[in-house]
């Protein structure tokens, strides 16, 4: 699914997942996510109002990593984003592109046995 970054001037606020992403990747009621983003894994608090009119995600963590991404972009533009599910209320975050590669490539990284 693509997600966006939610900005207000140059300070990242959170990531809008969108009322119809949740009702297809969500399940109804749970309380927070666990989010993989680059190589750190962060669980996620959902506000109640998620499930009603702010299908948004805020978390000072997130906030922070998806900050990094726009110093490396253009500033106080929105970023989309994919968000994979990589199982059971757990997802990786990542460039938007991401999505592509990961329906083209399932086998994941080498196997260096």
């Amino acid at each position: 699914m693509v997600v966006t970054s939610q900005c207000i001037g140059r300070r990242v606020t959170g990531l809008y997942v969108g009322a119809s992403n949740v009702r297809r990747y969500f399940r109804k009621g749970i309380t927070e996510i666990e989010l993989q983003l680059d190589h750190l894994r962060i669980e996620c608090g959902l506000a109640p109002n998620f499930w009603r009119d702010q299908p948004e995600i805020h978390d000072p963590r997130l906030c922070l990593w998806l900050e990094s991404k726009h110093r490396n972009g253009n500033g106080h533009a929105t970023i989309p984003m994919a968000m994979i599910p990589s199982g059971k209320n757990s997802f990786i975050l990542g460039p938007a592109d991401m999505s592509a590669q990961q329906a083209g490539d399932k086998s994941g990284d080498s196997n260096d046995n």
